[in-house]
């Protein structure tokens, strides 16, 4: 059986990996949008997280294995239908992922000075799209919606010594941006309470560790709370009292002529009303936040608006509140009310032999091993379904042979995975000149320049 994935991030890859060491004869393409593979694993992690890219290594192996090849720089949906896949291969699997952020909806979101977490995000870690973003750092405060593990990780981005950056992957030009950086300061807002925070506590317990910054938890925040928590499961009661611990540490003093510290702080029950714009109309100068209430309990609580209004003044406002997938192509069914394709352990709904894994399964949620026991599911289901006869293997598909002469005629060259390695190569080495272990090329002409596309 010939199986196309589309997708090269963790998704697309836990996928294949599935397929092949469960089913000893089946071949897998992977076929991927930008010139290099491993999606949110490159663009997404934190740069000062290099162990969660370890990954990479068995992605690589995946790769490099006699039944896999790779196709990059092919965008399905425009260099290639969904349909015209379908008629070259057995199965089809979408593990596209979500490469669109959800939006505010409130007044001033457009004002310069304000960005979504995504963009930024792949800003500093060097996705194409987001090269030339050029964030404006010349604000004392910024200010984060969200409180999941990307907002911490921005926060973490703009408050870190550069000295600590320096020796990580983060590209050149945002170091740089970041080294000219009068940002000291980041507030992160929720909507909701503290026992409704979306981040992690090894996410947490870094922030507060981070050198030359301190937190700023309010008390009152956490009143009553070491009750609420007795019995709610492991992880939410240490984070919570890692949080009320913070909260009533006396803050160190600060040595006088020492520079004043960078902080950081959580700020709970507050949702956007407005971006508010410098007396020009030029750019953000802060935001209205509406107080909210709580009605409900732990992770289904609701915030509901109070009627009291508060601002607070920044000149860089980051929206950190998820990411949303986008349909791929007419021929697949998508439920743009929840951002998924519809399915069922990964089957698409009313398309037999087409499968959805990843975020574009199940929505932007989870870290990598929630990724990859996902995408085993759907392995799993395109298993069942060439066992049981579901998929029909009697007629044989061409594979990339259709493709090749569909791509040929559009005049499309895809990347291999040795063109990838070549790419990579590159990077180490101009990483180790600069004492990182590697410098992204973010401009997809250069990358394909190296491999002498």
């Amino acid at each position: 059986p010939r199986i196309c994935v589309v997708g090269s991030g963790p998704a697309g890859f836990y996928t294949a990996q599935h397929i092949l060491k469960h089913h000893g004869g089946a071949l897998v393409d992977i076929y991927e949008k930008l010139p290099v593979p491993f999606g949110l694993v490159r663009f997404g992690v934190a740069p000062d997280h290099p162990e969660v890219k370890n990954v990479t290594n068995t992605f690589t192996q995946t790769a490099r294995s006699q039944r896999c090849a790779y196709y990059g720089n092919v965008t399905v949906g425009r260099d290639v239908t969904v349909p015209e896949l379908q008629q070259a291969y057995h199965a089809v699997v979408l593990s596209y992922g979500a490469e669109d952020n959800r939006v505010l909806g409130i007044p001033g979101e457009n004002l310069p000075g304000v960005y979504s977490a995504r963009a930024f995000v792949g800003w500093y870690n060097g996705l194409p799209k987001n090269r030339d973003l050029k964030p404006d750092l010349s604000c004392e405060t910024a200010l984060i919606l969200g409180h999941g593990n990307v907002a911490l990780d921005i926060a973490r981005i703009l408050l870190s010594p550069l000295q600590l950056l320096r020796k990580t992957d983060i590209t050149d030009s945002s170091l740089a941006a970041l080294a000219c950086s009068k940002v000291k300061r980041v507030w992160l807002v929720g909507r909701r309470g503290p026992l409704q925070v979306a981040f992690t506590i090894k996410e947490l317990r870094e922030m507060i560790n981070l050198p030359g910054a301190r937190a700023v938890l309010d008390p009152a925040d956490f009143t009553g709370l070491e009750n609420a928590v007795k019995d709610a499961p492991r992880p939410r009661k240490r984070l919570t009292e890692l949080m009320i611990k913070t909260a009533l540490e006396k803050p160190v003093e600060v040595q006088a002529g020492a520079a004043a510290p960078r902080e950081w702080g959580l700020k709970f029950q507050r949702s956007p009303q407005e971006v508010l714009p410098s007396a020009d109309g030029r750019r953000a100068r802060g935001i209205r936040l509406a107080l909210t209430r709580l009605e409900g309990l732990g992770d289904s609580a609701k915030a509901v608006p109070t009627g009291d209004v508060e601002e607070l003044e920044c000149g860089l406002v980051l929206s950190s509140i998820g990411y949303r997938s986008l349909p791929l192509d007419p021929a697949v069914p998508f439920d743009s009310q929840r951002g998924v394709i519809p399915n069922s352990s990964g089957r698409v709904e009313g398309v037999p032999g087409l499968y959805c894994s990843g975020w574009v399964k199940r929505g932007p949620t989870g870290v990598i091993i929630t990724t990859m026991n996902d995408s085993f599911d759907t392995a799993q289901s395109v298993l069942e379904d060439l066992q049981g006869g579901v998929l029909d293997v009697s007629p044989s598909r061409e594979g990339f042979g259709l493709v090749e002469s569909i791509l040929r005629s559009r005049g499309i060259r895809p990347v291999s995975f040795l063109d990838w390695e070549k790419i990579d190569a590159a990077e180490v080495a101009r990483g180790k000149a600069a004492g990182k272990p590697r410098e992204k090329i973010v401009d997809p002409a250069e990358m394909l320049q190296i491999i002498g596309h």
